[in-house]
């Protein structure tokens, strides 16, 4: 039986390598860009994380890797340290039965310059992966010659931009051959990012991947209430409930993961914690533990998590809602991958409701729940208030209704409770004037008999 994967003309290694990895239908995103990458053409691939996009450009251009040319042939520029990494792996996995040797070399931040520059002495790489700042230091030391590579990925273009990385790039995409192929992906195309992209691409072939659903439907969404309650409190219950295998803690900034992940090991919990301001070493080897599994719970923000993939996480907790919602489904999306379970929780307090209400507006429902006597149990709909018609039968009597329109205004301390005390007496006289009349009636019919 033809390999579906046979079809793009792929070398026979690429084949047993695809194959090895358990890859046997290429995704939505390969479908329609692999065939645009072999034949030379720039894209703009716009797709969420886990839709396939880093073997979309791996599997064509390691294909059309020439190893007896001595020299760069694709560069590769990743936001983050964790993401090239990742990037690298994959691409060792895909070069590793090739007949001739295809030369993939890692360049980030916080490794030594020095040695790289010393080995890129002896021979160029064929492909290029890296962190913009340490690839175009590089390039300005005149050790990686990169003007050799008519191809030039930008992955993850998006975070590219927010963490302030496009100007290194624009420098690197300069050293670049005028006639460039360049690969844009990006979870979204910011305006900011449209200046840059007209300068190098002319028309481009645009392709978005819409998510089949916004959020797996193996993933079970839940949101709990933290009012009049310790927010690290609540983790540490939820952490300590049933048998999670792999927790994943989202905060919005560095220093509530710090918090967070002092307060969860003052609890006697073993927490790992990954933010940008911890040096690269020391977040490598967190990553090494948790992909061990000898940490069971991580605690991280959005910039440094994210494109990090971290197989088997069970549990996904927000901490804090992101401001920005496409982080929320980046987040949740970390569970419930291929067609495996996951359970998402949000914490909430009353001041969230309108990111709650804007997280339902993208067509995202949740479950309420609550912890009751060490249990995870369902909750009322935090709406029934607004929901819940108005049973009550009383009448309010006409000389009350100028003082019910008066609440509106500004109006004397004790007002409102003299106000709901003056309701309420006459309401009570109200039912004691219709019961002494109806007991009356009963008399007067009782006499006639």
């Amino acid at each position: 039986m033809e390999h579906t994967f046979e079809k793009f003309g792929l070398q026979p290694f690429l084949i047993d390598a695809i194959t090895e990895i358990g890859f046997t239908q290429p995704t939505e995103v390969q479908q329609k860009l692999i065939p645009a990458i072999q034949n030379g053409k720039s894209v703009i691939g716009q797709s969420q994380t886990g839709s396939g996009k880093t073997h979309t450009f791996l599997l064509p251009l390691v294909n059309k890797i020439d190893p007896s040319r001595k020299e760069v042939q694709v560069v590769i520029t990743t936001p983050s340290r964790e993401l090239a990494e990742q990037i690298y792996q994959a691409a060792l996995q895909l070069v590793e039965k090739a007949p001739t040797k295809i030369i993939v070399q890692n360049f980030v931040g916080g490794t030594d310059k020095k040695r790289q520059m010393t080995k890129l002495a002896g021979i160029q790489p064929h492909i290029v992966i890296g962190t913009p700042g340490r690839i175009l230091d590089l390039v300005t030391e005149k050790a990686l010659l990169i003007y050799t590579s008519p191809v030039l990925v930008i992955d993850e273009a998006d975070m590219t931009l927010d963490m302030g990385f496009l100007t290194d790039v624009d420098q690197i995409a300069s050293k670049l051959p005028e006639k460039l192929q360049m690969l844009v992906f990006s979870a979204t195309i910011p305006i900011k990012l449209q200046p840059f992209l007209k300068k190098y691409m002319s028309n481009p072939l645009f392709e978005q991947i819409q998510p089949k659903a916004i959020i797996s439907p193996t993933i079970e969404n839940w949101l709990i209430s933290t009012k009049g309650k310790d927010r690290i409190d609540v983790i540490y219950e939820l952490l300590t409930i049933g048998q999670p295998y792999l927790v994943m803690i989202f905060a919005n900034t560095k220093s509530k993961v710090d918090e967070l992940a002092d307060g969860l090991k003052s609890r006697g919990l073993k927490v790992a914690k990954i933010h940008g301001d911890i040096p690269p070493r020391e977040r490598k080897r967190v990553m090494k533990q948790v992909q061990n599994l000898e940490y069971q719970f991580v605690v991280a923000t959005d910039l440094a998590a994210r494109g990090i993939d971290i197989e088997g996480v069970s549990h996904v907790i927000n901490a804090e809602i992101p401001r920005d919602l496409s982080f929320f489904i980046h987040r949740v999306g970390r569970t419930g991958r291929n067609n495996l379970k996951g359970t998402a929780i949000t914490l909430y307090a009353p001041s969230d409701e309108n990111l709650i209400i804007d997280i339902e507006k993208l067509g995202i429902t949740f479950e309420p729940k609550t912890i009751q006597k060490g249990e995870i149990v369902e909750t009322y709909d935090r709406k029934r208030r607004k929901t819940r018609e108005n049973t009550s039968t009383d009448t309010v009597d006409p000389r009350l209704k100028s003082m019910i329109s008066q609440t509106k205004k500004k109006v004397k301390p004790g007002y409102k409770k003299k106000m709901s005390r003056a309701i309420k007496e006459s309401s009570d006289k109200k039912r004691r004037v219709e019961r002494r009349s109806q007991a009356n009636a009963i008399k007067k019919a009782n006499k006639k008999k």
